[in-house]
């Protein structure tokens, strides 16, 4: 990708993608877009479409090399680091209550969304990208599926855009259903759990929560966010298993010939090892949260930049024309599995917790 002779070239497809993500973290920064918990990874893919419907056609092609290896290598590089917003002390925090619903939660999620998939004639890929979305940390986990999947870039743009919308909408709902009594049957630590289990992105989870619960006096929203986390370190088992998978269905199609390749997602291991390091690093400095420990605030920005390069990357791959060719069918899986997360969420939440 950065071979010599055409590095100076996909140099300027890489800084073009930066530029777009700079922008990107400026706009985010916009209070009316901060109410609306728009992370700068959804408004750089939004940047990117708007480019790709708009100057696409003048971006000279020996750039695309640049934009692809922010979709790729960017794009695993930043997945790793994610791992530095977790410890293992934080599964601990919550206890087994939360591990099974999640577990319950996104087993359930993937394997329906590929089922109604099938009865809603959608295609495998984007099926099963918008289940993981809706199923594990919205954005974040299509964009981790991605290399696993190997599908157009379209679909990825697909799958995000569904979970955005359910996802933002849900950061409203929320709280308006605990304001209205409508989850009076719960108690605070099943309203914390049911939140975390539920909603897509991390963002919503933390803006949910914090509209319940604001100086966290309940519990609600500091339970609720470690719960999603517990939910966003399954995206790496999640990955590996679907790796094997689609390795085997791959062999079984004729898609590959002579010995099984299996699509081991290894930086899945690397995302792993980093939450492990981050744990060790959280007992050996004392502190209470990961934001103290010495430079995780600076990593943290610079993985939230590497993402955000990675969606707007796959943005400019997006053109209107190839969601009309992809119809309404993915935004009536989005939304099916949205009650599934809604409605069933509820009762796995009371029974579990209860049980437990």
């Amino acid at each position: 990708m950065l071979e010599k002779g055409n590095r100076a070239n996909t140099l300027h497809g890489i800084l073009l993608i930066a530029l777009f993500s700079f922008a990107a973290f400026y706009i985010a920064e916009i209070p009316v877009v901060r109410r609306l918990s728009f992370s700068p990874l959804i408004v750089g893919i939004v940047l990117g479409m708007l480019y790709a419907n708009s100057l696409r056609n003048r971006l000279p092609e020996t750039w695309v090399p640049g934009i692809r290896f922010c979709t790729k290598q960017v794009l695993r590089w930043g997945i790793v680091l994610y791992g530095f917003r977790l410890t293992l002390a934080q599964v601990a925090a919550v206890g087994v209550p939360a591990v099974v619903v999640d577990l319950i939660v996104v087993t359930v999620t993937i394997l329906g969304g590929v089922l109604l998939g099938r009865l809603l004639k959608i295609d495998r890929d984007t099926a099963l990208m918008t289940s993981t979305g809706s199923a594990i940390c919205g954005a974040a986990a299509v964009l981790g599926a991605e290399p696993v999947v190997k599908c157009e870039g379209y679909k990825t743009a697909i799958a995000v855009s569904t979970v955005v919308i359910f996802g933002t909408l849900s950061m409203f709902l929320y709280p308006v259903m605990y304001r209205t009594g409508m989850l009076n049957g719960m108690t605070d630590t099943e309203v914390a759990v049911y939140t975390g289990s539920t909603l897509h992105e991390v963002a919503h989870v933390a803006g949910a929560g914090n509209a319940m619960d604001p100086t966290d006096a309940l519990g609600i929203a500091g339970t609720a966010t470690i719960t999603k986390m517990i939910r966003v370190m399954l995206l790496a088992p999640v990955l590996v298993i679907m790796g094997f998978v689609l390795a085997g269905r791959r062999k079984e199609s004729g898609g590959e010939t002579g010995k099984r390749r299996i699509a081991v997602p290894w930086f899945a291991f690397g995302f792993i090892g980093i939450i492990g390091l981050n744990s060790l690093l959280q007992s050996l400095c004392g502190v209470e949260t990961v934001r103290e420990i010495p430079l995780n605030g600076t990593i943290e920005y610079v993985d939230t930049f590497m993402l955000t390069m990675a969606m707007t990357a796959l943005g400019t791959e997006t053109s209107l024309d190839k969601f009309r060719q992809a119809g309404a069918r993915p935004f009536v899986l989005a939304g099916l599995l949205y009650v599934w997360l809604v409605a069933g969420g509820y009762f796995v939440t009371k029974y579990v917790v209860g049980m437990l």
